[in-house]
């Protein structure tokens, strides 16, 4: 699962029914991420939050796609348990959870840790997330413990940056940033291309090194 590999096609069962993972993400985004246990209270708090947040992901043409190594039913019913928790999740549950009875995809998309990820009696996966476009191309991963949950809010800044970046590929977002925030114009760019490039303007940062390649802009539109 290295960043701009494909990322490999599946069926599989879901909450929703069966899939066949090509044809189901179609021409979106995607957003692929394991927790490591149904009827747990990090997981049930992870996957409220982000089911709360599916309008923002739809805003930006991103579907959403659960993984956990418990059955069908489980996850059914753990649904129900999450709705409770999370009263703001508006209607059914937005989006399908997978199970991996027999582990095989944990193993094949990279979400067991080292120690335990070949003992199938009690491997769980970690919460890994794959942030996957519409070429079914890895653009981005995360994986945390599973002590740590992760933040929905991350999630949704790196898409937009990925989504930016895509479109305007001359530029660069720094550490920190968030949509209409200065961006970085990438060092390939020559000065004497920038008034074109940028008409409302673009900030250079001296160096003490003499090299003043910290070029700013908040000239872009999302």
């Amino acid at each position: 699962m290295r960043l701009g590999s494909t990322v490999p096609n599946f069926t599989a069962a879901t909450t929703q029914g069966t899939i066949k993972f090509h044809d189901w993400i179609g021409s979106s985004w995607c957003v692929l991420f394991s927790h490591p246990a149904d009827f747990t209270p990090v997981c049930t708090t992870e996957l409220g939050r982000i089911a709360v947040h599916k309008p923002e992901f739809d805003k930006r043409g991103v579907k959403l796609i659960a993984l956990s190594c418990d059955k069908l039913k489980d996850h059914t019913d753990w649904v129900n348990d999450i709705k409770s928790y999370c009263r703001d999740i508006p209607g059914d549950f937005p989006y399908p959870i997978i199970s991996d009875e027999d582990r095989k995809l944990a193993v094949q998309l990279d979400m067991l840790d080292e120690e335990n990820r070949m003992h199938e009696e009690s491997a769980l996966t970690v919460r890994a997330l794959y942030i996957i476009d519409p070429d079914k191309k890895l653009r981005l991963s995360m994986v945390y413990p599973m002590s740590t949950g992760r933040n929905v809010d991350e999630i949704l800044r790196v898409i937009d940056s990925l989504q930016l970046t895509d479109r305007l590929k001359i530029i660069a977002t720094p550490a920190n940033w968030t949509p209409g925030e200065k961006v970085m114009i990438l060092p390939s760019v020559k000065d004497e291309d920038l008034p074109r490039l940028f008409p409302n303007g673009v900030d250079k940062v001296s160096m003490p090194s003499g090299h003043n390649y910290v070029r700013t802009t908040t000239d872009y539109k999302m």
